[in-house]
């Protein structure tokens, strides 16, 4: 054999060599690229236009009820009154825009079903009104956030006042068993008996509810610990975890087998508990996310076995899709904008019977968007930037 011949054969056997030991090392990866996973383009089409000149503030929730109808909530007094609401002004400043209603419904195609919300009778409206939430019986629930919003409220779908749990005006308390810490949304078990309440922007609990009568009956901090009320100042990404939740707790979501998932926002993690509050499992996304923090609220995928989690997180403009057995990112959508499909702000997520994703953006972004489900594919970016329709 010449010596080219043996340096050619030799080099192709290290090549060879590395290239399995190569492999190797990326089969993980290789995995987790060829898993399938539920994609989703954007419906830029939806809703349809408002009437009446409405404009939407900061859209702070989002729910589906029993009929696939699509539930918002928006901020009515956050618009810049110069160039936001001219007509709304006395005297009007301009033919444009006014303040759409607080709460408004949608049907799946787009159409303004219903609109309602506001101060009423009997109740007090929260000074920052902040998720909302559609129970197994199809009542809306909402929190707030504001200043002196420590109670929650509960209507029919169709806006009539049911109940209000809790007393406003009331001072940060983990422990209380009479009132809540400006609650950011309120959840519930697939029976519709148990309210979960992420408490919230005060208080930095999870405050478990009968459903039925509004009666606290279990709460618990991070890990299953004793609530405190203490400030723990800004979050580190450096610093050991911390073991109380930082304001503000923003979701707290009970899966059908029996689990909670807390949005434990500025800390950058998900936490899993039992529904009696046993720590069960946690994990940090996005780890380096200072400011508003990356977990902002969760959906589960509609299957039986609600084999994903859908997390939107409102500082890196995105969603990502989780596997919930291990809470491992598979991928992400979304890109921070204004157009279709990207997001400004992404503050709440929700799904309905037939998969597709809803979302709505706070601060400036002041909107809801559709993202239609496309089926089930392998798909290899991290990162899928805007779904756009193909």
């Amino acid at each position: 054999m010449s010596f080219r011949n043996a340096l050619v054969g030799g080099g192709l056997l290290v090549a060879i060599v590395a290239l399995g030991y190569g492999q190797r090392l990326l089969e993980p990866a290789a995995d987790a690229a060829t898993m399938k996973v539920p994609v989703f383009e954007v419906d830029p089409l939806w809703p349809k236009p408002l009437p009446n000149h409405w404009i939407l503030g900061m859209t702070i929730g989002v729910g589906i009820d029993s009929r696939d109808h699509v539930f918002i909530i928006h901020r009515r007094e956050s618009f810049d009154t110069r160039t936001e609401i001219g007509a709304a002004m006395n005297p009007p400043t301009a033919e444009c825009c006014v303040p759409a209603p607080n709460i408004l419904e949608f049907d799946p195609a787009g159409n303004l079903v219903s609109s309602w919300g506001g101060p009423g009778e009997g109740y007090e409206w929260p000074s920052s009104n902040h998720g909302i939430t559609v129970d197994p019986r199809d009542n809306i629930w909402i929190g707030g956030n504001g200043r002196g919003d420590s109670h929650i409220l509960k209507f029919s779908r169709d806006g009539t006042f049911l109940a209000q749990y809790g007393t406003p005006g009331m001072e940060a308390d983990s422990s209380s068993t009479g009132h809540f810490g400006r609650v950011a949304k309120i959840s519930f078990d697939a029976t519709g008996e148990e309210a979960y309440v992420a408490d919230g922007y005060s208080n930095k609990r999870v405050a478990v509810l009968d459903a039925g009568t509004g009666q606290v009956k279990r709460f618990w901090g991070a890990y299953g610990n004793k609530p405190d009320d203490a400030n723990l100042g800004p979050y580190d990404p450096d610093a050991p975890l911390a073991q109380q939740f930082r304001n503000p707790v923003h979701c707290a979501e009970p899966s059908n087998d029996g689990l909670l998932y807390v949005c434990d926002r500025v800390n950058d993690r998900i936490q899993v508990f039992k529904l009696d509050g046993t720590f069960v499992t946690e994990k940090q996304i996005a780890p380096r996310t200072l400011g508003d923090g990356s977990i902002w609220d969760i959906a589960f995928s509609r299957d039986p076995e609600q084999k994903f989690i859908f997390l939107a997180d409102g500082a890196n403009m995105k969603v990502y899709v989780i596997l919930r057995e291990t809470l491992e990112v598979l991928t992400s959508f979304g890109d921070g904008g204004r157009q279709p499909g990207q997001f400004y702000a992404v503050h709440s997520i929700a799904t309905d019977s037939k998969g597709n994703i809803y979302t709505t953006e706070t601060y400036e972004g002041k909107r809801v968007q559709k993202f239609l489900y496309k089926g089930m594919k392998a798909v290899s970016a991290k990162d899928q930037g805007v779904v756009w329709p193909r």
